[in-house]
């Protein structure tokens, strides 16, 4: 684990309003630490979201946290389904095709695919 990347973290202004969107969308899990912090659970990378007033994008200079999806239109569906904003629709890269949304809080997330 020695100069690994093993936990990381994301501001969130509502954060119900953000655990609703992951548990929706991802399946993801939370624990709570007081009402400022929530530990993510089973998101195939340890973090949490912390009580904040300002949201990540990348066009505010953040890091672009990018997911994994088997089913690249099935998750655009559910991004929306449950209050996602689609930033950059469905486009191609070298090695697949991604999308770009916001969740509730206004942070900037992707998701791609290689199918």
């Amino acid at each position: 684990m020695h100069n690994k990347i093993n936990y990381v973290e994301f501001p969130a202004r509502d954060m119900d309003a953000t655990k609703a969107f992951f548990a929706a969308v991802f399946g993801w899990g939370f624990t709570d630490y007081g009402e400022d912090y929530a530990a993510i659970n089973e998101a195939g990378l340890d973090g949490g979201f912390y009580r904040a007033d300002h949201c990540a994008s990348v066009a505010n200079g953040s890091v672009l946290v990018v997911i994994y999806s088997e089913n690249l239109e099935d998750s655009l569906e559910r991004v929306k389904k449950h209050g996602g904003e689609i930033i950059k629709d469905i486009f191609a890269f070298p090695g697949g095709r991604r999308f770009h949304f916001s969740e509730p809080s206004g942070n900037e997330f992707a998701i791609w695919s290689d199918a």
